[in-house]
């Protein structure tokens, strides 16, 4: 059985912006994501990360999902930011064996319906137990330096699930 892997917009902008795209495609093979997230992307625009994803989605390990029920108002009347709310609905529709997701709300949602979550948090974990990264600490500090929101408390505890304390 083949892993499905859906992601929100976030952790892929995230890991784009600090370089470090190719983790996701290395622990996954590719990542779904729905039209919504694909917007949120703005791959013709010049903002960090986005030549990297463009490249992501040309290559065809990002590819683009498409939603069975475009109206699931259950789940849009829980989330203010529709592109989680689309990733958790593709997520549930294409039976996903994880969901990329950083935002709590979205988090407790995808939770709630059953669906296996990751954050960027646990990538770098998981990428560091898989041999692709040296050290988690590192690309924490560069997210932070980007303005990427992990808190001080997840930080310190993704430091110590990484062995790094």
């Amino acid at each position: 059985m083949t892993s499905l892997v859906v992601a929100d917009a976030g952790p892929l902008i995230g890991m784009a912006r600090v370089g470090r795209l190719s983790v996701l495609q290395n622990l996954f093979g590719s990542v779904l994501i729905p039209q919504r997230v694909f917007k949120e992307l703005k791959i013709s625009s010049d903002k960090p990360g986005a030549k990297a994803i463009s490249e992501g989605i040309h290559s065809g390990w990002i590819k683009i999902g498409e939603l069975k029920n475009q109206s699931n108002s259950s789940i849009q009347r829980l989330l203010a930011d529709s592109g989680e709310a689309e990733a958790i609905q593709l997520a549930t529709e294409q039976n996903a064996t994880l969901l990329l997701i950083d935002d709590r709300k979205g988090r407790k949602t995808a939770k709630k319906r059953g669906i296996p979550i990751i954050g960027t948090g646990g990538v770098l974990i998981v990428a560091k137990k898989a041999g692709l990264l040296a050290e988690v600490s590192p690309v924490l500090k560069e997210l932070a330096s980007i303005g990427y929101r992990l808190s001080p408390a997840l930080c310190e505890r993704i430091i110590e699930l990484a062995d790094e304390c």
